[in-house]
């Protein structure tokens, strides 16, 4: 997300545009907790992880009374328009804003879970997956060295694109997502004579329906031989400096978010798909609960 800003600064600059940041998120808008924002400083954050801006979950924007306070904010300040990054909780609070707002909105999407229609990625996704990789690869070694089950649960909540993703990078023996609903029973065939003396890795997201601990608990009565540990590898997976890719997405939905208000446009996402930069109106993007056939297929494939 800092990248983003920085992205969303310099191309702002450029077009002789002064930025202002609001802090908080919703919560700041009501409050109207701004700061500026210049390009030379963004530069310094650009290589961090989180958001300078800080972010916070609002219940008084949910209200129509805390969007009226926030509409008297961005009148006061003189605001010209208004570009938010978050997930389809903040797309959706925009879509709530533009009935009693007419300033134009533009989204970048910036989710760890990578779950929203209109982008074949999100801000977070790429590097929360290194990170869950660095990490199972680790586990691995000790996994390895006692001949364990291991559970690693990875973020997730709605989305299986992480567990998935991790999952196959690390050739783990099992992957259990929301999405699927035979994972759990393969899963079960695999470990239910399992004897051997190579680790057994079982990735699973969080918002899978069992979770970690019945998992656990399951495998055991099938077989109680089994020496098992869980590993829940949290919220490392938020933190940290982003990786390549997605400061190079920051950047390219940052600038794009600008270039798109210049020309007019208003109420969507910017994204890219297919390697291409693409804006989808906030009404089409939505938390998708599926992933992909192609990956849906890989899983499939693996979890066998």
């Amino acid at each position: 997300m800092n990248t983003a800003l920085y992205g969303i600064a310099k191309s702002a600059e450029m077009s002789q545009l002064k930025l202002t940041g609001i802090r908080k998120g919703y919560e700041g808008l009501i409050d109207g907790d701004m700061v500026q924002l210049h390009s030379n400083e963004l530069k310094q954050w650009a290589h961090r992880g989180g958001t300078m801006l800080k972010t916070a979950r609002s219940k008084r924007f949910l209200t129509l009374e805390g969007r009226k306070r926030a509409l008297a904010v961005l009148q006061k300040n003189k605001v010209d328009a208004l570009i938010a990054i978050g997930g389809d909780g903040t797309f959706k609070g925009l879509m709530a804003f533009s009935e009693i707002c007419n300033l134009p909105f533009m989204g970048v999407p910036g989710t760890i879970d990578n779950d929203l229609a209109g982008t074949d990625y999100t801000l977070g996704f790429d590097s929360a997956v290194n990170t869950a990789i660095q990490n199972i690869d680790k586990i691995r070694d000790t996994a390895e060295s006692h001949n364990r089950i291991f559970l690693i649960e990875v973020m997730g909540r709605d989305s299986g694109y992480i567990g998935i993703t991790s999952g196959l990078g690390v050739a783990a023996d099992s992957i259990l997502v929301p999405e699927s609903g035979e994972d759990f029973v393969r899963l079960l065939e695999k470990v239910r004579n399992y004897d051997s003396e190579n680790a057994f890795l079982i990735v699973v997201s969080e918002g899978d329906e069992l979770g970690a601990e019945l998992v656990a608990s399951k495998i055991k009565e099938i077989n109680s031989k089994v020496d098992l540990r869980i590993s829940k590898l949290g919220h490392v997976q938020r933190g940290g400096n982003p990786s390549a890719q997605d400061r190079m997405l920051g950047i390219r939905l940052g600038a794009s978010a600008i270039k798109a208000l210049l020309m007019g446009r208003k109420n969507a996402m910017v994204g890219v798909l297919n390697n291409q930069l693409c804006l989808t109106p906030f009404g089409q993007v939505v938390k998708q609960h599926q992933v992909n056939a192609e990956l849906d297929e890989l899983l499939n494939l693996f979890n066998v």
